[in-house]
């Protein structure tokens, strides 16, 4: 792998999950056609719960119709894992990168995902692995802290992972989060109990990890 390849980052602040999701189809096609470089957005999203290709609708327990009531919304999408939620301060990265261009098969770059949140939490001296079998993301003891959810076509990735900075954890109480039972829900403030900088700036700092681990030699960043 060349250190010399190169990394686009667009810092998005909140955008709607539909939005999101039509963007990233779109610079999937590009980059499929070598439009653009490989690309990460990092955003954060409105309350919203989104379920996998799975389907597994029995992980919602609330009505969907009551989601309105509690300010949030349903969506469906293609990629892998279960039901789970995003929302304000919560990270949320997306790659759309070539696999094949850095050489990774689809579970050594999951692993890779999981391993940029470990490396975020140790900054702040959280102890996070992760996930055992029959477990998805990553953890904090018994409690997650980051989801994964990806998609691959063509060797191209889209969707990606989620890292609870500090999101009103009261969201996941209505669904099992990733449809694993009887496990919690944790984040960075929760476990730290300290003022954290900005979202920004740890957003950053789990873009830089991930980008180091991919191993690209610059990274340009550009506010969208």
């Amino acid at each position: 792998m060349s250190l010399r390849r190169k990394l686009q980052v667009w810092k998005m602040g909140i955008v709607n999950y539909l939005d999101a999701l039509k963007l990233q189809e779109k610079l999937c096609s590009d980059r499929k056609t070598n439009k653009i470089p490989d690309t990460i957005l990092s955003l954060q999203h409105p309350p919203t719960y989104t379920l996998g290709k799975r389907r597994t609708y029995h992980n919602l327990l609330v009505p969907e119709a009551e989601l309105k009531t509690i300010g949030a919304e349903l969506h469906y999408t293609e990629r892998g894992g279960d039901i789970t939620f995003h929302g304000p301060r919560q990270a949320v990265i997306y790659p759309i990168i070539s696999l094949r261009d850095i050489g990774l098969g689809a579970r050594k770059y999951v692993e890779t995902l999981e391993l940029a949140m470990i490396e975020l939490a140790s900054l702040y001296g959280v102890k996070a692995r992760p996930g055992m079998k029959g477990e998805t993301g990553v953890w904090v003891g018994d409690k997650k802290i980051g989801a994964v959810g990806v998609k691959i076509s063509l060797g191209i990735t889209c969707h990606g992972l989620a890292f609870n900075i500090d999101p009103d954890l009261n969201y996941f109480k209505h669904i099992v989060p990733c449809g694993i039972v009887d496990k919690g829900v944790t984040s960075l403030r929760r476990e730290t109990r300290l003022d954290l900088p900005a979202d920004e700036v740890i957003q950053e700092e789990l873009v830089q990890c991930l980008a180091r681990l991919l191993q690209y030699g610059a990274v340009q960043w550009e506010t969208r």
